[in-house]
């Protein structure tokens, strides 16, 4: 049995599609498109009442929603992949740390840039609003790049957390960041035999 992942290009889904690929576990993209709003629709929705994707249908059944509890779960799945350090030792911890400080107080920052109006009137409160959330992205993950050890964000190696961190480093507002070192962990994610494909399908390089 295959895992099932629904999402779109360029969403969290990409997370979750990079640690399948790198535990070389079987899994199916079904493409929920954000543009016509497809999370909205009852078959999303009957899936993942709150819309939101990444989601992931397991091989024995299931589903399983939030990025972070994906990331976890795969890496579970398939420890010899190396998402996780062994347990108990403080390179665990810290993939552990690093996951939940992306998860709290990047990806709520995210929404809230991307789609002001959700929350506030539109116009200028919205505007405002937008640009509050940009400069908060960009004071996180000017965080995580003082952790970046290179190329990977921990020096014990490649782990979860590096999947995760690119990501984050090229979604819009982190765009404008300044973050070298982080650029340079997430250039080396997309060089990664197993995730250089995917990357390209859900980063494609802008012209």
């Amino acid at each position: 049995m295959s895992w099932i992942i629904y999402g779109d290009k360029g969403s969290g889904a990409f997370s979750a599609e990079a640690a399948l690929a790198e535990a070389e576990a079987p899994y199916e993209f079904r493409e929920i498109s954000l543009e016509r709003n497809e999370q909205r629709e009852p078959a999303f929705l009957a899936v993942n009442p709150s819309g939101k994707m990444p989601a992931v249908r397991l091989p024995e059944g299931g589903i399983v929603t939030e990025s972070l509890a994906i990331l976890l779960t795969v890496a579970e799945h398939y420890p010899a992949a190396g998402l996780l350090p062994p347990p108990g030792t403080f390179a665990r911890a810290q993939v552990f740390r690093w996951l939940a400080f992306m998860s709290s107080e990047i990806y709520p920052m995210v929404e809230i840039s991307d789609y002001p109006a959700r929350f506030v009137p539109e116009g200028a409160e919205s505007d405002a609003l937008r640009d509050n959330a940009g400069e908060r992205i960009r004071a996180r993950l000017a965080i995580v790049e003082q952790a970046v050890a290179g190329p990977w964000l921990l020096a014990d190696g490649f782990s979860a957390a590096d999947i995760y961190a690119a990501m984050f480093s090229v979604w819009t507002e982190a765009r404008k960041a300044d973050v070298p070192k982080l650029r340079a962990l997430a250039r080396a994610v997309a060089q990664r035999p197993r995730i250089a494909t995917i990357w390209n399908r859900h980063f494609p390089p802008r012209g």
